[in-house]
């Protein structure tokens, strides 16, 4: 074809096969009509063929996702161990049998009277707390009948319930008085605590 043209060139005419409209070189991508054309180079990846959308099998898998999420829903959270309440395997071991002194037979004696001697005590006290409780029931509904014979209104007034009572607080004793202007000494504490992430 090049030989073809440099000859029309040389005969000083253009040959047949050229066209008659030659087109103007407006890019540097535009090649010579003479030389070698070559395409616009592609700046975009080709188009993937499109894959037929299956609407029940995505449904499907729609409806396996939704529920694996309610299984992990229902499920527990994962409690932290208090190791506070776990006991070392050490301290499980069966061989571990503390030898307590053998008692002798006087010891032995005084310590069954002395749990007999208690359990006759906390007998009679509980005697006469009962006893103690009777009368006062006992007080309180004499007085009652002889307060509804003298006024009704005092009587509805002395058997309503006291809204105010509950809920009830108080502060019970000590083993131990405390110390006026005591100042507690602040010791030392080595945090061990484990961390748990969920």
């Amino acid at each position: 074809m090049l030989a073809a043209a440099a000859r029309g060139l040389r005969g000083g005419r253009l040959s047949s096969w050229l066209p008659q409209t030659v087109p103007f070189r407006g890019s540097h991508w535009q090649t010579s009509l003479l030389a070698f054309r070559a395409s616009l180079p592609m700046r975009a990846q080709p188009m993937k063929k499109k894959k037929k959308v299956d609407v029940k099998r995505e449904q499907a898998q729609k409806d396996r996702m939704k529920k694996k999420i309610k299984k992990l829903e229902k499920a527990p959270p994962e409690m932290i161990p208090i190791e506070d309440f776990i006991t070392p395997l050490k301290y499980s071991d069966s061989n571990r049998v503390r030898s307590l002194p053998p008692l002798s037979f006087e010891e032995t004696e005084r310590r069954v009277l002395l749990l007999k001697k208690w359990c006759l005590f906390k007998q009679k006290q509980d005697k006469a707390e009962k006893k103690a409780i009777q009368t006062l029931v006992e007080a309180q509904q004499e007085a009652l009948k002889e307060l509804r014979l003298e006024s009704e209104e005092l009587y509805q007034a002395a058997i309503r319930r006291d809204e105010g009572l509950f809920p009830f607080e108080r502060d019970g004793p000590n083993y131990t008085p405390p110390l006026p202007g005591y100042d507690p000494p602040e010791g030392k504490c080595i945090d061990i605590t484990k961390v748990y992430t969920q």
